[in-house]
């Protein structure tokens, strides 16, 4: 399965880590340097010219970061991936 990202960008739901919401996640100081490292690693792909709301982590080695402007309740509901038992 696969989900849209913003503008023209999909991921496979196989290799998404997690979704965050970028304003509740980025309080942490961890969170915070993580996605610092990463956007000066290169690792980090902004798939919006409008606010950001939502990040998402991927599997890859090393890990990309996707900055979307879809909420990550959104995203999550279109996933399909998390809530289920």
């Amino acid at each position: 399965m696969y989900l849209h990202l913003g503008q023209d960008t999909i991921l496979r739901t196989r290799d998404i880590v997690g979704i965050f919401d970028l304003d509740t996640a980025t309080l942490s100081r961890h969170t915070r340097d993580f996605l610092s490292r990463a956007e000066k690693d290169g690792r980090v792909v902004n798939v919006t010219d409008e606010l950001p709301k939502s990040f998402i982590v991927t599997a890859a080695d090393p890990p990309m970061i996707y900055i979307s402007q879809i909420s990550a309740a959104t995203l999550k509901k279109r996933s399909g991936m998390f809530g289920r038992r």
